[in-house]
């Protein structure tokens, strides 16, 4: 087994505890809300063995780190880390993960700015 670790960091102007809850606590409810193009509907699952059909003969799992801290101006830094749990010598490629993290990234920009278009949600 191999693990591939990709990490990134952006900025946001929204604080970090606005958007724990909105993108972390609440994101069930509000990415369907937001983008229902992308998300129709999502549940929140606890437990070991849910899969993805799409990686199941390549990646054993995927864990992920996220860390908002206040950044000086009020605003957010975001420090994302994913490692990539391959089975046997698989490799994963950075331009496959990358695809990924911009449609996460596209993501959290609608996230943002519905907070920044509704200040008095998720205060």
């Amino acid at each position: 087994m191999g693990v591939f670790t990709y990490e990134t960091e952006f900025s946001s102007v929204i604080p970090p505890p606005r958007l724990f809850k909105a993108f972390i606590l609440d994101a069930d409810n509000l990415i369907p809300k937001i983008a229902p193009q992308a998300v129709k509907c999502a549940e929140i699952i606890e437990g070991d063995g849910v899969e993805g059909d799409a990686l199941s003969d390549k990646i054993e799992k995927i864990s992920y780190e996220t860390k908002l801290v206040a950044s000086s101006d009020g605003g957010s830094i975001i420090k994302s880390t994913s490692n990539y749990h391959t089975k046997g010598d698989v490799e994963i490629k950075e331009e496959h993960v990358k695809a990924g993290k911009e449609k996460a990234s596209h993501l959290f920009k609608l996230v943002e700015g519905y907070l920044l278009a509704n200040p008095n949600e998720y205060s």
